[in-house]
């Protein structure tokens, strides 16, 4: 009788077995989400620069250019 109260004393004392399956899954889940909505967010980035503010900028760089060759020279 003794050696059964035992085990089960030893057996309710230790700690179940910890589930690494469930954390991992979770934090691959986390993870590619980061990853698909950086990459996202990157070539909303890039799109707007090059159809939106490059011409801009480019366009006032011209217009520079042609106002420089208007004037008169020293």
């Amino acid at each position: 009788m003794s050696t059964i109260e035992d085990d089960n004393a030893l057996l309710a004392g230790a700690k179940p077995p910890k589930s690494r399956r469930g954390l991992r899954a979770i934090v691959l889940a986390l993870l590619a989400q980061y990853a698909i909505v950086a990459g996202l967010v990157g070539l909303t980035v890039a799109v707007t620069l090059h159809y939106l503010v490059t011409p801009r900028i480019v366009a006032t760089f011209e217009t520079l250019e042609a106002a420089f060759k208007r004037l008169p020279p020293r």
